[in-house]
């Protein structure tokens, strides 16, 4: 399979496609923006006109040029950016920058083998809206922790000042908690997937709209150890000759999404009577905290694909089936 390589950043993105002989075709510093995607879709049509596209997960920068990309009619791949480090160490590349790193995507790419790829699907409108809400919410959380910790250390002098930042903050996230549920409530799709979670003891209504932010439509997998390798939650074996490792998760995944599950995993061990048995057989056999939290966040991400796949709300009796 043939690809152009995508190195996204904020302002710009590079590109290469792999010729002949270990020489590339590329092209520095393209506009991140409409421009910019109007000038690589007439550069792929001039050079690789039947190449796919695959880039990297880079935060928010790669995802206006995936979608324009993919309603443009060509199939664009998204890796997570681990994996493509990953595949770079394991060349020895020392050097990097846009242009190599550019290519260094379009060798990761041209090597998997196509049943291992799965073509992006933008999300939708409301999806998109939802996603942004989320992460507004989370940036203002993340602020406010940041202003309570200064709270507690500050002198008198300044206490009054961070005390209204910390008021202000608080407001803004209920206007955005309630603009979130808003939102869901407005549109039929949401929030038949909200309540298909919050059916399931150990999701609320914040964890349910993260989660669906996080993970998109999940009718679009077709195995639910592809949601479980998307949150790096998915097992990695040590073995070596005689020796044989611990069995870790492989962290090779979205670890914003591992934070967010790890709340509702966490009620459900008291609250939802399959998580609850699980913790109780994994108490037995002596598991680690940790360890029973990972393979509780799992089992959890195994229910939830379950839930949603089916359209049923949570039933313990067909989990426990």
């Amino acid at each position: 399979m043939h690809v152009v390589g995508i190195d996204c950043a904020k302002a710009s993105f590079d590109i290469a496609v792999q010729l002949p002989g270990d020489k590339y075709r590329t092209k520095a510093k393209l506009p991140n923006a409409g421009k910019g995607f109007e000038e690589f879709l007439a550069w792929h049509a001039k050079h690789a006109p039947e190449a796919a596209v695959g880039m990297e997960a880079t935060g928010i920068y790669h995802e206006a040029l995936a979608r324009h990309l993919v309603v443009a009619g060509l199939t664009v791949f998204v890796a997570n950016p681990a994996r493509i480090k990953a595949f770079g160490q394991s060349e020895g590349v020392r050097t990097k920058n846009d242009r190599v790193d550019a290519k260094l995507i379009a060798r990761y790419f041209q090597i998997q083998r196509p049943e291992k790829l799965h073509p992006y699907v933008p999300p939708t409108v409301a999806e998109a809206k939802l996603r942004a809400l989320v992460r507004r919410r989370d940036d203002l959380t993340e602020m406010r922790r940041m202003e309570l910790n200064r709270l507690e250390v500050s002198n008198e002098a300044v206490k009054a000042g961070i005390q209204t930042v910390i008021d202000t903050l608080e407001e803004q996230i209920r206007r955005v908690e309630k603009a979130i549920k808003d939102h869901i409530d407005s549109g039929p799709d949401l929030r038949q997937r909200q309540d298909l979670l919050t059916s399931i003891p150990g999701i609320a209504g914040i964890s349910s709209a993260q989660l669906m932010a996080m993970l998109g439509d999940l009718r679009q997998y077709t195995d639910v150890r592809q949601i479980v390798a998307h949150a790096g939650l998915n097992p990695a074996q040590r073995q070596s000759g005689n020796h044989e490792g611990r069995a870790r998760i492989s962290r090779i995944g979205d670890a914003r999404l591992r934070a967010k599950l790890h709340m509702p995993a966490l009620v459900a061990r008291k609250h939802n009577p399959i998580l609850k048995a699980f913790s109780e057989r994994l108490k037995e056999r002596g598991k680690p905290h940790k360890v029973a939290m990972c393979a509780l966040m799992r089992k959890l991400l195994h229910i939830i694909w379950g839930v949603v796949r089916n359209g049923r709300p949570f039933d313990p009796e067909i989990a426990l089936a």
